[in-house]
């Protein structure tokens, strides 16, 4: 399978404090990959590095077959890197389809500063979107404030559908949602698997890890201690990479 996304001896010191070193990481087309780790194991530094959140220390990034500095998320994200953050990034005030394009809107026209924009046309294309993934929101033209919890994910979700994603990242995306709203994510997440999409999913829930993804990459103290397939480990097998009780007898490039 082509790769999407690789990354050579990626890493980030804070000062003097090593928080990823030598990552080395392979996801391809199509492929769904779970990264876990406990708190502080290296998981968000390493997406922050990639979606240019941050800039690494040192490393290679190689995305769709080029090597990439992106110098901030709006450069990751129009090369087609679309990350769903546990935060979520949305504008309360704002409805679906606003919130979608924000800082992308589709223009009728143009005259200099003035702009007119073509609200049927984000209308159209957030209605599609949410076809694509399957998210299921009863009115589009709600506030985000008036959604719930589930809701507010899935608007999220339906955002890196509108602009044709080459690689999903989601950071959590189930963390503070209840077993309906975390169903129906998840039902998402397999739509775009069968869509041939690759996803990288940050999780703590080992349950939801082996129900959605091909491979669990492990990070513990900065380093990617695993890089197992799902249907060739265990739950407990992870667990032990995760904590420290196996070594680091199974890292090949991730």
């Amino acid at each position: 399978m082509e790769v999407v996304l690789k990354t050579e001896k990626l890493t980030k010191h804070y000062g003097g404090v090593q928080a990823l070193q030598d990552a080395d990481f392979t996801i391809r087309r199509g492929e769904h990959v779970a990264i876990v780790g406990d708190n502080g194991a290296g998981k968000s530094t390493f997406v922050r590095q990639i979606t240019g959140v941050e800039q690494k220390t040192d490393g290679k990034i190689f995305f769709d077959g080029d090597e990439v500095h992106f110098q901030g998320p709006l450069e990751a994200r129009e090369a087609g890197i679309e990350t769903v953050f546990q935060n979520l990034a949305l504008a309360d005030h704002l409805n679906v389809p606003d919130n979608l394009f924000l800082g992308r809107e589709i223009k009728k026209f143009q005259f200099g500063p003035f702009s007119v924009l073509d609200y049927k046309a984000m209308r159209e294309a957030t209605l599609a979107s949410c076809e694509k993934t399957g998210v299921k929101i009863p009115n589009i033209l709600n506030p985000i404030s008036n959604m719930s919890g589930g809701q507010r994910q899935c608007v999220a979700i339906a955002r890196t559908a509108t602009f044709h994603s080459k690689l999903t990242i989601m950071d959590e995306p189930t963390a503070a949602l209840g077993v309906q709203e975390t169903a129906q994510v998840e039902n998402i997440i397999r739509n775009l698997k069968a869509q041939g999409e690759p996803l990288i999913l940050i999780s703590h829930n080992m349950r939801q890890v082996f129900d959605l993804v091909d491979r669990v990459v492990v990070f513990r103290r900065g380093h990617i201690v695993a890089n197992l397939v799902k249907d060739q480990t265990s739950p407990e097998e992870v667990v032990q990479y995760i904590t420290g009780a196996k070594g680091e007898d199974n890292v090949v490039a991730a």
